[in-house]
Parts: C-alpha cells; sequence; structure tokens
C-alpha cells in the first residue's frame, strides 16, 4: 500500500514571494545583552569547508577527540557609521549625517538631501532611542566597489551608546569589536540573510508532494484533488508552482567555531575558495551551513535567544580541510 506524507512547506511563510531587500530589517528591541556596543555586523559568505577540530564538550561522546566538522566560512570587512538615527517611541525623529566619510562613498551611493536636524549633545529630553547606519568597506574584498548599507541598533543606556557613537563615529569598526570577550563566553550568533533563488518551480520541487500514479491523467508531477467542490475556491492553502527561494530567512543560535584575521592566520586554498576567490579580511568559521550562495551578504546578530546545547558546544579549531 502506498502511503502519502505531509506536504513540506510551512504556512506561516507567505506570501512566498521574492524579498523585497537582500539585507532585512531587524527587530533590535528584542535583542538584550550586558556589553556596550553594536548589536549585528555585516559578514559575506565564503562558502562551506570541512574543520578539523578538538572536541572539547562536557560529556560529549567524542570529547577529547579530535573529529571533523562542516562549517561556513563568512569574511568580515570593516564597517563605519554613516550616520545616526534617533528615535521616539520607536519613531524616527531625526538623523545626523558623518562628516568624516570616504570621499568616493559619494559616487558609490546617494546620500541623504534633507535631514532633520537634532543635536544630540543639546536635545537628549527629545529622543529614548538611538541607533546607527553603518556602510561595510566592501572595496577590501574581492567580490565588489559598492558598500552594503543596514541600520544597527546598539546595547547599553543612553549615555553609554551616546560614548559609543562619539569614540567610533570616525573609526573603522572590525569584527572583533563586535565579537568581543564578553559574546565568546556564549559564542552564539543568528544569521539573518536572503536564501538562493530558484525561480519558478513546480509544486513537487516546491513542497515535497509526493509524484502521482503513472496512469494519472492530469500530470504526475502536481497535487491530486484541490479539496472541496463546495464553496468552490482554491485555498491559499493548496501547494501550487511559484517562486522558490530569495526568501528572508532567520538561523538562531549558529556556533562560532573561530574568530582569526587572514595576516595572522592563511586559511586560503592555494586556487582560493569556489565562486569567491580569496580571503582578505577577518574571517570566522561558524558550525554548519547558512543561507545564501557564495558571496551573498548577511547580517550576524547577536543570539535573542540563546541555546543550552549550543552554549556548551567547544570545540577547539586545529586546521581546515
Amino acid at each position: 500500500m502506498r502511503h502519502g506524507h505531509i506536504r513540506h512547506g510551512s504556512l506561516q511563510f507567505w506570501p512566498r514571494k521574492k524579498a523585497s531587500k537582500i539585507l532585512p530589517r531587524v527587530n533590535w528591541n528584542s535583542i538584550s545583552v550586558k556589553y556596550i556596543g553594536l548589536l549585528g555586523f555585516i559578514g559575506y559568505k565564503v562558502g562551506m569547508a570541512s574543520a578539523y577540530v578538538k572536541d572539547n564538550t562536557p560529556n560529549s561522546l567524542t570529547k577529547g577527540k579530535k573529529i571533523t566538522i562542516p562549517v561556513t566560512i563568512m569574511e568580515f570587512p570593516t564597517i563605519k557609521i554613516l550616520s545616526v538615527r534617533f528615535y521616539k517611541d520607536n519613531k524616527l525623529i531625526g538623523e545626523i549625517l558623518n562628516q568624516n566619510l570616504d570621499k568616493e562613498l559619494k559616487r558609490k551611493i546617494k546620500l541623504y538631501k534633507k535631514i532633520k536636524p537634532v543635536n544630540f549633545y543639546e536635545d537628549k529630553e527629545k529622543y529614548n532611542d538611538l541607533r546607527v547606519v553603518i556602510y561595510s568597506q566592501v572595496k577590501k574584498t574581492g567580490i565588489k566597489k559598492t558598500p552594503d548599507i543596514v541600520e544597527i541598533g546598539l546595547s547599553g543606556t543612553i549615555e553609554e551608546k551616546l560614548n559609543f557613537v562619539k569614540d567610533n563615529i570616525s573609526k573603522e569598526i572590525t569584527i572583533n569589536n563586535f565579537l568581543n570577550k564578553e559574546f565568546l563566553k556564549q559564542g552564539l550568533v543568528d544569521v539573518r540573510g536572503v536564501t538562493k533563488g530558484k525561480g519558478f518551480q513546480g509544486s513537487t520541487k516546491r513542497f515535497g508532494l509526493n509524484l502521482q500514479a503513472h496512469k494519472t491523467e492530469k500530470g504526475i508531477r502536481g497535487p491530486g484533488s484541490g479539496g472541496p467542490w463546495h464553496p468552490a475556491r482554491v485555498e491559499f492553502t493548496q501547494p501550487m508552482a511559484g517562486q522558490m527561494g530569495y526568501f528572508t530567512r532567520v538561523i538562531y543560535n549558529n556556533k562560532i567555531i573561530f574568530i582569526g584575521s587572514i595576516k595572522e592566520e592563511d586559511i586560503n586554498f592555494k586556487e582560493g575558495f569556489k565562486n569567491f576567490g580569496k580571503i582578505k579580511n577577518d574571517y570566522a568559521l561558524i558550525y554548519g551551513s547558512v543561507q545564501g550562495p557564495a558571496k551573498r551578504q548577511l547580517i550576524i546578530t547577536v543570539s535573542s535567544r540563546p541555546s543550552k546545547n549550543q552554549i556548551k558546544k567547544n570545540y577547539e579549531f586545529l586546521e581546515l580541510r
């Protein structure tokens, strides 16, 4: 007897259409940390590899042994602050543009023409939150020249956020400034970004339907009964052909295995990484896979709902294979 199975594809993701922008927005109010600084960072996916590590996880079956695990490599060029945004009860009330921007930046992006004047040194009572708009210095990589721009939240009190902006508004911020010692005690990040685009696909590939019997007259790679006759309509829950991939997704609680600089520890292969080339900046190895193809820009954020099982994982990186 032939048994069917429930079709794939969560109904929580609807409508299944292409993402409107490649770097998604983040609810920064849902993330809370103890240290002061940025809550997110822009990185670029290099690809996947196998990492040879020593397992130091307590109570693990392979504790003390050297094992091979799958990792995703991400490159992190430095970022700089483009502007500072001020909010009152989650509503944007003003923005200040950084006056010490890169000279060639005006040729790469469109800068703001009209910005509401807010003096964050004097008008502290007019706002209760502030965030920074940052841009990646992707010109330092071999990917492209146009920087990616995204708004990043800050942790701490208003005074601490202001001091962070004053100290870093004209500096290059590295991944080590984001993944500091306090963060590494937990070592978890959420990866936000857009998945690989696969274009227009049929219902079998899109939702994992079973193939129909070979004598079916209305097509083999499609759904069977579409539902009730009365009331006569096509439910949105029916698996139908359409856009597959290029969706905004979040992968929670990714374990950081290793953070390094290419100047100190070169992990480049002789021929470079497939579809990417060679890493030229700081990088990180993340356990498992993340969404998107090579060169895809992603936002990594501090974990919003850390898992104890993920936190206790402890791997000592030895080499890349």
